[in-house]
């Protein structure tokens, strides 16, 4: 599809998700669009729903339990629970890509958040995970090269409510992705995100 379409989707299947992991979901892509995880650690199967309503929103996606998934392989080995750390990346992701959805350019970075609540947990015999997020702030300033967005995330499993992220950040930075990876190079080394 073409950037200009990409900027208008409300919703995406697992194919086109999995294809802007990868970086070809978008023909004529800006120089630097930021990326989702690629599998196993990208959180979503499909976005339902999205909204832009200036600079608020919402964004809406699910993730089918599968009784293979990788994470319950490993965590635990007589105990497999999905991980509540990946329900708080999922919410991040998320945020991410609403920033990218709504033109920003540069590299995705999770920024925080407040209160995370669980009340509950996902196990190999549910079948969807729901994450909604409602936006409460979307800023976009090009000319610095920033992009940030704010919202309340809330995760579901089978239509019950089991973790509640507050007032989760993501943000989008231009010049700061390793794309020359393994290679040493400007970006090889981490530390704090500095923008001008």
């Amino acid at each position: 599809m073409k950037y200009e379409e990409f900027l208008k989707c409300t919703k995406l299947s697992l194919e086109e998700i999995i294809a802007f992991s990868c970086g070809t979901l978008i023909e004529d892509p800006p120089e630097e669009l930021p990326q989702l995880p690629a599998p196993p650690f990208l959180m979503i199967d499909r976005i339902t729903s999205v909204e832009r309503n200036g600079s608020k929103g919402k964004i809406v996606a699910e993730m089918d339990v599968k009784l293979d998934n990788l994470f319950f392989q490993i965590h635990f080995r007589n105990d497999p629970v999905h991980p509540g750390c990946l329900g708080v990346d999922a919410i991040w992701q998320l945020l991410g890509f609403f920033c990218c959805l709504n033109g920003a350019q540069g590299g995705g970075r999770a920024l925080g958040c407040k209160e995370v609540e669980f009340l509950g947990q996902v196990r190999p015999f549910n079948k969807v995970v729901r994450y909604e997020i409602n936006v409460r702030r979307f800023s976009n300033m090009p000319q610095q090269g920033t992009a940030l967005a704010v919202g309340t995330g809330k995760v579901f499993v089978d239509d019950e409510h089991i973790y509640t992220i507050n007032e989760a950040k993501s943000g989008v930075f231009k010049g700061i992705a390793y794309k020359d990876f393994p290679n040493r190079s400007q970006n090889s080394i981490g530390g704090r995100i500095v923008t001008e």
